[in-house]
């Protein structure tokens, strides 16, 4: 089958195009490569005027106008490698908002590659409409809404979750739900609120390429070696304050007996090396399963903190 993947979180689509390919199937990546951390894609969308004087030339000209110049250069990219693109078996979405365009713009990439496609499939991976209104209603449990509303996140900081709560992004999302052949979950994070959808497939797990990770068991006699790799966008998201406040108390209790490699923003082939060394990974707070640089570090033989509740 001809398989075009849209969007990259984590390397998610990396890896399961690693897999297609080696069960025959012919497979591209289309989107960003997800910031600093720089994932490989096939056809790369640049994100443009998101940063610096243009960033705040955008904004202003946002609040004037409601036209948000971000969205409408990213579909002209987009608008140009699609009319390149021969016809797919399966287009399947990361997200809801794959290409961050309002609805108007997102809308408009979307039927141009839906019309590229014979079957159409959405990952519930990441913020959507359905997980975050699912989160808001259920503020008791565990969720990447509880340190907005402890007042951990500025509203600013937090407008990437609180958009899904617009009536755009509503009706993006019944405009892409009516769409699609089905919804798949990621991960048990985005399956409890996909409950009863009925186009919901159900839970497909997050691949991982065992292939690139050599599993080192060998026993240390030396220090235990901590790791905690910092995305400042996502700190308070993924509980990375209560990593850093538990590693303090290590560090006083057990200074002899450990290392602690702490980095920050690295892109994805810096960050795998940096952890190399490590015995123990801490990876996220705010989840009910595990996080993929969770399963990556396993699949290296590394002991892994995160989420993983009893539902797990």
């Amino acid at each position: 089958m001809k398989i075009l993947l849209i969007g990259e979180y984590s390397r998610l689509h990396n890896s399961l195009k690693e897999g297609l390919l080696l069960l025959g199937h012919e497979v591209q990546i289309l989107g960003f490569n997800d910031g600093f951390k720089n994932y490989d894609v096939d056809f790369l969308v640049n994100k443009k005027w998101d940063s610096g004087l243009l960033k705040k030339v955008k904004v202003g000209l946002f609040k004037i106008s409601g036209f948000d110049i971000t969205s409408f250069l990213t579909y002209t990219q987009s608008k140009k490698i699609i009319s390149k693109l021969q016809h797919y078996d399966i287009v399947q979405l990361i997200n809801e908002n794959s290409f961050f365009c309002t609805y108007f713009y997102e809308k408009k990439i979307l039927n141009l590659l839906f019309a590229k496609a014979s079957k159409k499939f959405l990952l519930s991976c990441g913020d959507d409409y359905l997980n975050v209104n699912f989160n808001f209603d259920h503020k008791d449990r565990k969720s990447v809404v509880q340190p907005y509303l402890e007042g951990k996140i500025k509203k600013k900081d937090f407008i990437n979750t609180l958009k899904f709560k617009k009536n755009n992004f509503k009706k993006l999302h019944e405009f892409i739900y009516n769409a699609v052949d089905g919804v798949i979950a990621s991960d048990l994070d985005y399956h409890f609120p996909l409950v009863g959808q009925l186009k919901y497939c159900g839970l497909i797990a997050n691949p991982v390429n065992l292939t690139k990770f050599q599993l080192d068991i060998t026993e240390q006699s030396n220090a235990i070696v901590i790791f905690l790799g910092v995305n400042r966008e996502s700190y308070y998201k993924k509980g990375l304050d209560y990593f850093e406040n538990a590693l303090e108390i290590i560090k006083t209790k057990y200074q002899n007996k450990i290392e602690i490699i702490s980095t920050e923003n690295l892109p994805y082939q810096t960050y795998i090396k940096a952890y190399e060394k490590a015995t123990i990974l801490l990876d996220q707070v705010y989840a009910y399963d595990q996080g993929y640089n969770a399963l990556e570090a396993m699949a290296a033989g590394k002991v892994v903190f995160t989420g993983a509740e009893h539902e797990f």
